[in-house]
C-alpha cells in the first residue's frame, strides 16, 4: 500500500474515533456529564470501591486524569472518596446512591452511541472491524496480539 493510502487509512480512523467520542459526549451531556466520566462510573457499578490508581489502570490512564474525573463526580454527588481501611493514604471511592441510579441512563447512552455507529454492519463484518482495530491496538502499544474470546465473540454478533 502507498504511503498516501496509509495517512489516508489512519485519517478515516481518527476521523471516526473522534465522531464516535463527540456523539457519545452529546448524549452523555444531555444526562450532565462530561466524557470520560461515563468510564469511571461504569468500572464503579462493577467493582466499587476502587483506589484512584486502580481505577486509573483499570481504565488505562494516568492517575492524575482519574482524580480530576473523581473530583468532578464528587462535586457533582455522583461518588464520594472514603478513607481505607488498610492504608490511611489512600481513599476508596464508592458510587453514591445518585451515581448508581444514572447508569442506566449512561449505559443506554453508549449503547445508542454504539448502535448508529456501527449501523448497517454484519456480524462477519463487525468480527474483522474488531481484528483489524485490536491489531491496531497491539501495534501501538507493543503488545500480543490478543484472541477474540467466546464473550465479545457473542457480544460482537448480538445485536448486528
Amino acid at each position: 500500500m502507498a504511503k498516501a493510502d496509509k495517512s489516508a487509512v489512519m485519517a478515516k480512523l481518527n476521523s471516526a474515533a473522534r465522531l464516535s467520542r463527540t456523539a457519545l459526549a452529546a448524549r452523555l451531556l444531555g444526562h450532565g456529564f462530561y466524557a470520560g466520566q461515563d468510564k469511571v462510573m461504569i468500572v464503579l457499578n462493577r467493582e466499587d470501591g476502587l483506589t484512584p490508581g486502580q481505577l486509573a489502570a483499570r481504565l488505562g490512564v494516568r492517575p492524575p486524569t482519574v482524580t480530576k474525573t473523581i473530583n468532578r463526580l464528587q462535586t457533582q454527588g455522583y461518588v464520594e472518596k472514603r478513607a481505607s481501611d488498610v492504608d490511611a493514604r489512600q481513599s476508596n471511592v464508592f458510587l453514591t446512591d445518585d451515581g448508581r441510579a444514572t447508569i442506566d441512563a449512561i449505559e443506554k447512552a453508549v449503547r445508542k452511541s454504539e448502535k448508529l455507529a456501527l449501523k448497517g454492519f454484519e456480524k462477519k463484518e463487525l468480527k474483522t472491524l474488531w481484528k483489524f482495530l485490536t491489531r491496531i491496538e497491539a501495534n501501538l502499544s507493543d503488545t500480543e496480539l490478543p484472541e477474540l474470546t467466546e464473550d465479545q465473540d457473542e457480544e460482537l454478533t448480538e445485536d448486528a
